[in-house]
Order: C-alpha cells, then structure tokens, then sequence
C-alpha cells in the first residue's frame, strides 16, 4: 500500500521508490528578515513539492531553478541567493521581507540506472554479483528457468540494486520493456539468442549501452546478419564486442566479470558527466527554461 507524502521526508522515499527525479531544497542561510528560518526544507519534483521554504518570489524561484536542474539532468548541488526587499523584482513580483537568504539546491540520487543482463551462465552470474553492490535497477533474463532459481542466485540475496528475474523463452520481449539509457549486455548460451537480442537492441536507438559476449569471427558472422535484416554501419557501431575493459586477458568468469562491471560503470559516468553543469547564482535570477 502506497502512501501519499505529506512532508519533504516522506516525499523522498516516494521519490525513491518511483524512480522520479528531485531536488531538496534548503534554506542554509538567513539575513535580515525571512519567512522561515534556516534549515526549512521542501522537496521538488517535475509536477509536485513538499513543504516549504518560504513561499512567495522566494519559493516560486526555487522550484522553477529546482526543476530547471531536473530538466537538464544536472547531478551537481547550487546555490542560489535571493534579496528579499522593495527593490528586488522577482520573475513572480515582490517579497518585502526586508531580507536576504541563501538556498542550497541538491539534486537527489532517486532514479536509479537500469543494467540487463541477457544469459545468466557462469559470466552472467558473476556479473550479477559485482553489480548487485550498486545503487541500480539489475535485470537478470535466462530463457532457462535453471539458471534463476533461488538457490543459483543465493549470492544475491543481501543485494544494494533493486533485482528484477525474467524467465523468457523469447528474451528479447522482455528488452522491449527496458527504459531509455538502460545498458544490455548480451551473453546467453546460444548464439541465436544473441543475434536476436542484437537485433532488438539495435531497434532501440535510445538505449545506452549494447554490448556482446564472443569473439571477432562470431561478431563477423553477426554482422552480415544484422545488415540482411536492414541494420546500417551506423546502427552495427553501436554495439560492443568484446566486452571489458582493454588491457584485461584473463578469461576466467570472474576477470571477465570484474572487467565488464569496470566497463559498465565507467558508461554510467560518462552519461552523468554528459549533463550540463551549473554555476553559484546570486542576485535575483531569471529562471531559464571480452572476449570468450
């Protein structure tokens, strides 16, 4: 049963556990006169807020900047300082409080990544276990029940990420329900599967990631498969193979696991850094709208 929040603590964990993005809100410093005292908080998502730091020009300016910062994707906290006088017009008119008060803008960690992985084998397992430390959606798809049964997967039981076990005779209907930026990586034990999972990845161009278990010769043979059905050079380039980190040759489950994982979070922070960043804003501010 879901609970509606009603205060900015609450509406963290209803952020959390929804996936929505949001930024809390903090009022860290006062001067003069203001209409809360430091350390009021509210949280702000793209259609809703929590609490209140104030109201007025004052509140109205954050929640535009808070989800000013939600649209651009910005990870990096702000500041943002407001005079609250006659003399400062505000985009939403006046607050003649008489005083000044600093806001810190933190942008919170509720959306989580999601990472498949396609072929739970010795490689995949593995996988599994290095992943499952991290703050993220894990998907695990086998089409053989076997490989997900709850004995296997024991090893996951105190797991940091959110697991989600797909059984599917037909693996590729589960890539469908993915969620943009997911990363996918495909390794299950028959090289049909692959080639399918290859092609519905490739169908998806806003996927994150696509990477592929298996050597040069079968990449090869993928390739003139992927173009027959009507994949371009640019569509064949977005896949990965082989997978890993350079400079790693050990083929062991577990290096080839370690390396991928490396691999996997180096492409996660490289879509966060992708965002834009912001500055410190003072004033009154204008709201801008492996290889086997």
């Amino acid at each position: 049963m879901h609970t509606t929040p009603t205060t900015w603590l609450s509406a963290l964990q209803h952020l959390s556990e929804h996936d929505l993005a949001g930024v809390l809100v903090t009022l860290v410093s006062v001067r003069g006169h203001a209409p809360r005292a430091a350390g009021a908080k509210m949280v702000v998502s793209e259609t809703q807020s929590w609490d209140s730091v104030g109201g007025g020009n004052l509140e109205a300016t954050a929640v535009q900047r808070a989800r000013d910062l939600i649209s651009a994707g910005v990870q990096t906290p702000e500041l943002l300082t407001l005079r609250l006088t006659d003399n400062a017009v505000g985009d939403y008119g006046r607050q003649c409080c008489g005083g000044e008060v600093t806001v810190l803008l933190e942008p919170l960690a509720t959306v989580r990544p999601h990472i498949a992985l396609f072929g739970i084998g010795h490689v995949g397992l593995e996988l599994a276990l290095s992943l499952s430390r991290l703050d993220i959606h894990l998907h695990l798809t086998d089409s053989r029940a076997a490989q997900l049964a709850p004995e296997r997967l024991s090893g996951l039981q105190d797991s940091r990420a959110r697991l989600h076990l797909h059984h599917s005779p037909i693996p590729e209907l589960t890539l469908h329900d993915l969620p943009a930026r997911s990363l996918v990586v495909i390794m299950t034990h028959d090289h049909a599967e692959d080639a399918a999972l290859c092609d519905a990845a490739l169908r998806r161009p806003e996927l994150g990631f696509v990477g592929l278990i298996g050597s040069t010769v079968k990449w090869r043979r993928f390739r003139e498969q992927l173009k027959a059905v009507g994949h371009t050079e640019d569509d064949l380039n977005r896949v990965t193979t082989p997978i890993g980190i350079p400079g790693i040759s050990g083929k062991s489950p577990a290096v080839i696991a370690l390396s991928v994982a490396a691999q996997l979070v180096q492409t996660l922070e490289g879509q966060q850094s992708a965002a834009p960043h912001t500055r410190l804003i003072t004033g009154t501010p204008h709201p801008s709208k492996r290889d086997t």
